[in-house]
């Protein structure tokens, strides 16, 4: 049986990396809560370093590894934003990283991960990536796993901390699932101070890692088509499961075009610029709402912001035609 990280865990993470990353702010929506008919508040996530939560968790195990583990250089595997704020945070403390992304990741994320100098690979697909990482890892680098990890759930999980500690009246918390870090630490944050929250979780058809699992029980692979590329893990874990198992209320699957709609609701009526695996919260937010009902006060993680207009543009032409 797995063992699930503890509220101590983040707390401890959250000193690590609090001079390296940011506290970002925790909002009330008024337009959201116009749109949705419940009071609404938003944890800023895409305001963070390399506009994603990526950076709490790589921090907080990048600070654990020895002088010879990132001497020795390291390896990842990620869909976007997990390679960036990596390559980002190898360039500011100086070690060497090598980034694996499967040839879909949005373009804007492979320049990045190019300007910083990290070594930057392109795999056919998702499960290629992690294969070819993990060839790299046993000819001797540090591999550092996207979400597999407790020290990255748990510096994940400070993004709860202090949505939970900003904003106490919360009664429902919506999150979205990729490979399950954000929501493991997230939901074991804010379970442990707000124990009567409920957690949801939020994934996009072609992108359903953790609710696969959920219906077989354990983690299986799975084939990813989702525009939202920063959902796309292969495969949920049995530690990511785990947790969501003990922690999580539902998770919710919602279509790409009603996360790209979601994407044009949060750019016209709460002022953001957002991925779609933010844009799908809007969906999971009124599925939630129809289940529980409206006398509940809601917060939503806003992920990332790490999308460009023309990505935008090219959904809203076809996914997201019902958006526009």
């Amino acid at each position: 049986m797995q063992e699930l990280i503890s509220v101590d865990d983040v707390r401890a993470a959250a000193a690590r990396i609090g001079p390296h990353v940011l506290r970002t702010p925790a909002v009330d929506s008024p337009g959201l809560t116009a749109v949705l008919g419940v009071p609404v508040s938003l944890k800023l996530e895409n305001l963070q370093r390399s506009g994603c939560f990526k950076p709490r968790g790589i921090t907080n195990k990048v600070l654990s590894l020895t002088p010879a583990e990132l001497g020795a250089g390291v390896v990842t595997v990620s869909g976007g934003n997990h390679g960036r704020a990596l390559a980002q945070i190898a360039q500011q403390l100086g070690f060497a990283a090598t980034i694996v992304m499967p040839q879909s990741a949005p373009a804007h994320s492979i320049a990045a991960v190019r300007a910083s100098g990290a070594t930057l690979l392109l795999a056919h697909n998702s499960a290629a990536a992690f294969e070819q990482a993990e060839q790299i890892s046993a000819q001797g680098h540090t591999y550092i796993h996207a979400y597999d990890d407790p020290l990255i759930i748990a510096g994940h999980g400070t993004a709860g901390l202090e949505f939970a500690e900003d904003k106490p009246g919360l009664t429902d918390v919506i999150v979205s699932i990729g490979g399950g870090a954000l929501i493991s630490g997230t939901a074991t944050a804010i379970k442990s101070l707000l124990p009567h929250v409920r957690v949801w979780g939020v994934e996009t058809v072609g992108a359903e890692a953790m609710s696969q699992a959920m219906t077989n029980g354990k983690p299986v692979p799975v084939t990813i088509s989702s525009i939202c590329s920063t959902l796309a893990a292969p495969y949920a874990t049995d530690r990511t499961l785990a947790h969501v198992q003990a922690l999580v209320q539902e998770v919710l699957v919602v279509p790409d075009a009603e996360a790209v709609k979601g994407v044009l609701t949060l750019a016209e009526h709460a002022k953001l610029w957002a991925e779609p695996a933010s844009g799908c919260l809007i969906a999971a937010a009124s599925r939630v709402i129809e289940q529980v009902g409206p006398d509940i006060t809601l917060g939503l993680l806003i992920c990332g912001g790490n999308v460009s207009y023309s990505d935008l543009a090219g959904w809203v032409s076809t996914v997201g035609q019902g958006a526009a």
